[in-house]
């Protein structure tokens, strides 16, 4: 993609849609009918909106896209190093075990067989970690550990799986043994990927967090967050939408502020990420971007 010029209005510039953090391929579809319908009520108020979701770019180039008209993104990478790259349009609500309102919470999630019934029976095991820009992955793994005051590091090992799916193939599999995975992947796994989530189970929660906002570009004006709100709410109460919402757990949305995750999210950094494994062959460097990339996703 070539460079914008900074002074580039972004009403010039072509528009960007994603839905990324839960676009798992059964509701896929889902995704699509929402799009469509707020898409539309989008060009009711004047702002262009492209005809398709965006699924061939890497989150973190789509959020840094001074185009962005509409995403979801993470907590923690939002208040990590987005915050002059976007600006918050609201946070979406799901109706699924683990999940209150606007917020969110993670399930700490072991093998069916496992003996151990909390986390502090797992310490010096082998865990998974989706990637370590992830609030309900990693930073909730490492707050979890935090409370425990346990050996430092915790875990004897780590891998990185590249989504939430990912870690939890890993530990059905035997390749990790224990996990931490957003409520509503855990939901959709449940629901959609029996094969997988009949091998594992739930033995805690981590504490609720503020969940992942819908976002779009910082230089967009105040007028158009409020109609891309309103585009929201409008979608939302639409009876033609309900079966696509029941599929992806959405149950309405919120309006938080900046300060409602700069609250509850700080940087975690290299002690963090030390925190839970110790160096060596199966821990990934932090300042390896290639395999620290974000993902709820499939």
């Amino acid at each position: 993609m070539p460079p914008v010029a900074a002074s580039t209005p972004v009403a010039a510039l072509a528009p960007v849609a994603a839905l990324p953090m839960y676009d798992w391929p059964k509701v896929r579809l889902a995704n699509d009918v929402l799009w469509r319908r707020l898409a539309a009520g989008l060009r009711t108020r004047g702002l262009d909106a492209p005809e398709q979701l965006e699924r061939n770019r890497p989150d973190t180039e789509i959020w840094r896209d001074p185009g962005l008209l509409i995403a979801q993104t993470c907590g923690y990478p939002f208040v990590a190093g987005l915050l002059d790259h976007l600006r918050l349009v609201a946070t979406p609500c799901y109706g699924v075990a683990g999940c209150e309102g606007a917020c969110y919470s993670s399930h700490i999630i072991v093998r069916c067989d496992e003996e151990a019934t909390s986390l502090a029976g797992m310490a010096g095991r082998n865990a998974a970690i989706n990637g370590i820009n992830s609030q309900s992955g990693f930073a909730a793994l490492q707050a979890a550990v935090s409370a425990e005051a346990g050996p430092t590091p915790y875990f004897a090992s780590a891998i990185i799986s590249g989504s939430h799916f990912g870690s939890m193939r890993a530990v059905a599999a035997g390749e990790a043994d224990i996990a931490a995975i957003d409520a509503v992947c855990w939901a959709l796994a449940q629901r959609d990927c029996p094969q997988v989530a009949s091998h594992l189970k739930s033995i805690a929660t981590t504490p609720l967090t503020p969940g992942l906002p819908f976002v779009t570009a910082i230089a967009r004006p105040d007028i158009e967050t409020v109609q891309i709100r309103d585009a929201l709410a409008e979608c939302f109460a639409d009876p033609q939408t309900e079966a696509a919402r029941r599929a992806l757990f959405l149950t309405g949305f919120e309006i938080l502020g900046i300060q409602d995750y700069l609250a509850a999210f700080s940087r975690i950094g290299d002690n963090g990420f030390a925190m839970l494994i110790p160096p060596g062959p199966k821990a990934v460097d932090p300042a390896d971007k290639s395999k620290a990339a974000h993902n709820h996703s499939w």
